[in-house]
């Protein structure tokens, strides 16, 4: 149903820019058509310091994305894949050029050519990934930096006041949540299609070993506050998820090294109480005064890509005999980061709806323009462009997932919750919505399991829809989730 959606659009969108003869109209137009054929575009935003940058390297599966306080993290950044090397930069005003760069530290640092992070409106990272096949992505500038100006340029690529969001989707960092999260994920929630909905955003408790103090299981701590904030009806309303990762541990399983390897098996040598007394803290781990068979600047360097937990977590994996090489260390790091079930969430919540994400903010960009620039047929195209938006059942889906999550829809608790799940609130996967599953599952039930319970629900929903002491609004409601369970039932058949 999507991809006949994402058609339509296209269509739409066409017969709109052979209609316009202003060049920037018909550039918009073009460039929105072309962005249905394109990777879904996602945009990493937090709070300076969350480990935006960290967490796109782990994404990724390189270090790309600097790390430190260069002037180009105060640039809004563009990871796509690409068929060779190349940073391209868009200047506020002028034409795109591209610039140098080299790999310093393995990390890509780029060359601005005297030019200020205010006068660039963004890089376009070129680089052959099969990650970013499947998704753009986007590294934006921190949230309330003591810039007003770099917190500013998010805001306005995020959040544009005069058009249409350049991102489908948005995954937000945050340590714990701050009232400036969220106020930022309120002015980026709204109804209108080209912002976000709970289907698109996704919240992440970055730097999550920090939560447990960096103990061996301060990701376990680190999932109760995640839980607990998947259950809070304001983050609900916003985010579709909310998932703990430790950010520096994921990009460091992800791109180990062999003498990183060496240095924390020679450090597994050493005896237990002297090493833990070690660990206590930053400092007496990179003291120079140490007396152990590992120098200090290899501990310093180790302390950077691993921080105290990675090391710890790394030491008792090496220790137990699960990790003899540096291949099996690495995946173990990348298991226990959490940056696996953010991947697949990323692909079942974003990659999955990705026709469904890009034919909205296509409708929203040729809205916008037909209603600023209007011309004979502007009224018919916006009609055109009502009647996809409630004749499509997926856009139905999100707007009563969002009325649920605000509160604005009558239901008891459970028939809100299992609304909630077969609206696709907790993944699209038959299983999931059903609630035999849940995107974590290794195991899935078998056909006929999830056929009775489709016909189950699709009963029960029936029912409510046909109650004689039902509301208007209640019916309505249930008549909708009637539809999805036959849609459910529909795509396993």
């Amino acid at each position: 149903m999507s991809v006949a959606v994402r058609s339509r659009v296209a269509a739409l969108l066409e017969h709109a820019e052979e209609r316009y003869t202003d060049p920037q109209v018909v550039d918009d137009l073009h460039a929105a058509r072309q962005r249905l054929e394109a990777p879904l575009r996602v945009a990493i935003a937090g709070k300076v310091k969350a480990g935006k940058s960290t967490l796109l390297n782990a994404l990724v599966g390189e270090l790309l994305a600097p790390t430190d306080a260069g002037e180009c993290t105060k640039i809004v950044t563009w990871y796509r894949d690409g068929l060779t090397y190349r940073v391209t930069l868009q200047p506020v005003d002028g034409e795109p050029v591209q610039v140098p760069f080299t790999r310093e530290d393995d990390a890509l640092v780029v060359r601005l050519d005297g030019r200020r992070p205010a006068d660039v409106e963004r890089l376009v990272v070129d680089w052959p990934a099969a990650s970013l096949r499947v998704m753009t992505l986007i590294d934006t500038p921190g949230i309330g930096s003591l810039s007003t100006e770099v917190s500013e340029r998010t805001h306005a690529f995020l959040v544009p006041e005069d058009r249409p969001g350049e991102a489908d989707a948005v995954c937000y960092l945050m340590r714990h949540l701050h009232q400036t999260d969220a106020r930022f994920l309120e002015a980026f929630h709204d109804d209108d299609s080209a912002r976000a909905t709970p289907m698109n955003a996704i919240g992440v408790l970055s730097r999550a070993d920090e939560i447990g103090v960096g103990r061996l299981d301060a990701l376990e701590a680190a999932g109760k506050i995640a839980r607990r904030y998947r259950g809070d009806p304001q983050i609900r309303r916003l985010c579709q998820t909310v998932l703990p990762v430790a950010g520096l541990l994921a990009e460091t399983g992800a791109t180990l090294r062999e003498h990183e390897y060496a240095a924390l098996s020679a450090l597994v040598n050493i005896e237990r109480e002297e090493l833990s007394e070690l660990l206590l803290s930053a400092d007496r781990f990179a003291s120079p005064h140490a007396d152990v068979d590992v120098d200090a600047e290899a501990r310093k360097a180790l302390l950077a890509r691993f921080g105290l937990f990675g090391i710890r977590v790394s030491v008792a994996l090496i220790r137990s005999g699960q990790a003899p090489t540096a291949t099996r260390l690495a995946a173990g790091l990348v298991r226990r980061s959490g940056i696996e079930a953010l991947r697949e969430t990323l692909v079942t919540q974003f990659a999955a709806r990705a026709d469904l994400l890009k034919a909205r903010t296509g409708l929203a960009v040729l809205s916008a323009v037909l209603r600023t620039h209007p011309l004979d047929g502007s009224e018919q195209m916006l009609a055109e462009i009502e009647q996809i938006m409630a004749s499509t059942h997926a856009f139905a889906e999100a707007r009563l997932l969002n009325a649920l999550r605000a509160g604005n829809v009558v239901l008891d608790d459970a028939g809100a919750q299992e609304a909630e799940r077969l609206l696709g609130g907790h993944g699209d996967a038959p299983a999931v919505r059903l609630g035999l599953a849940t995107d974590e599952d290794a195991t899935q039930p078998d056909l006929m399991a999830l056929e009775a319970a489709a016909m189950d629900a699709l009963s029960r929903w029936r029912r409510r829809a046909e109650h004689p002491m039902a509301s208007r609004s209640s019916i309505e409601t249930a008549l909708l989730v009637v539809r999805s369970c036959e849609g459910v039932l529909a795509s396993m058949r």
